[in-house]
């Protein structure tokens, strides 16, 4: 129904600090229906029940479904800095296994609280400057097969994320799930950011249409990550959120923003940015 689909904001927005109910409230104070959790265990510590269960009572009070959960990219992000990465793509098997066994821990998060979607990245991005060994098609076939047959179920479905590199290009996507890997039931989740800085927005809605089962949302001006509340950036949002309409997707729809400034202020750009979104769907 136009104009009513759900939002989401993922917890990237707190991702430098320790998640806590407060957080979470804020997000359901600004009318967010859902949440992503993004599993840094310095943000979030998925190994700890009693942090799971915390998460569970927070959402709770909050009013927030947990939507999806973000597989481990890194071990560690603290005072701004990064850990060690952790890559599925990885063709050094020591190094994929312990992506890997992060991932599933993150995944089994949903014994205990629901959720509909882990999203996954392939390898890493072209602005890490990656080894050829990171990214590894082989590697990543492993990866998702393993991690969709420990998911199903759970009552999980694996998204793999459009990402700036050779691996996770719109289209490289599409083939991935086509062609390379094994099991059913794997898609897509549509970075708008991530495909802005790789080309043309609308084309990628267009090629990852009969896949695509999540979504990211964010804005840049088209060189870096910036990770920007959708409108500040330079994506044309009614043309993207046109060919969201035109495929049919009418999922939830999740702002992974970044603080550029106070979280407070940018949960109130990202509420004003939600209305302006459901204005152009009201209006087709």
């Amino acid at each position: 129904m136009p104009g009513k689909r759900p939002f989401g904001v993922s917890t990237r927005l707190y991702h430098g600090h320790r998640l806590n109910r407060d957080h979470l409230l804020a997000i359901g104070a600004h009318g967010f229906e859902a949440v992503e959790v993004f599993a840094t265990r310095t943000h979030f510590d998925y190994h700890n029940p009693a942090a799971i269960a915390d998460l569970q009572q927070w959402l709770a009070e909050a009013g927030l479904e947990l939507h999806s959960v973000h597989a481990p990219i890194n071990e560690s992000l603290t005072g701004g800095r990064w850990g060690a990465p952790l890559t599925l793509a990885s063709a050094d098997a020591d190094a994929r296994t312990r992506a890997l066994d992060e991932a599933v821990q993150a995944l089994q998060m949903a014994r205990r609280i629901p959720f509909e979607v882990l999203v996954a990245h392939l390898g890493t991005p072209r602005s890490q400057q990656p080894e050829p060994i990171d990214n590894s098609r082989d590697g990543a076939r492993r990866s998702i097969e393993a991690l969709r047959r420990i998911a199903e179920p759970l009552g999980v479905r694996v998204a793999v994320e459009v990402i700036p590199n050779e691996l996770s290009r719109a289209a490289s996507l599409v083939h991935f799930i086509e062609e390379v890997i094994d099991v059913t039931g794997v898609g897509i989740c549509l970075d708008f950011g991530h495909a802005h800085m790789d080309g043309d927005v609308v084309d990628a809605v267009e090629t990852v249409s009969e896949h695509v089962i999540a979504t990211d949302l964010h804005d840049n001006r088209g060189r870096t990550d910036e990770h920007l509340v959708p409108f500040e950036g330079s994506i044309d949002w009614p043309a993207a959120l046109t060919a969201v309409q035109k495929v049919g997707y009418d999922g939830t729809l999740m702002l992974e923003i970044a603080a550029h400034g106070p979280e407070k202020e940018t949960l109130q750009k990202a509420r004003a940015a939600r209305q302006r979104m459901e204005r152009l769907f009201a209006a087709w």
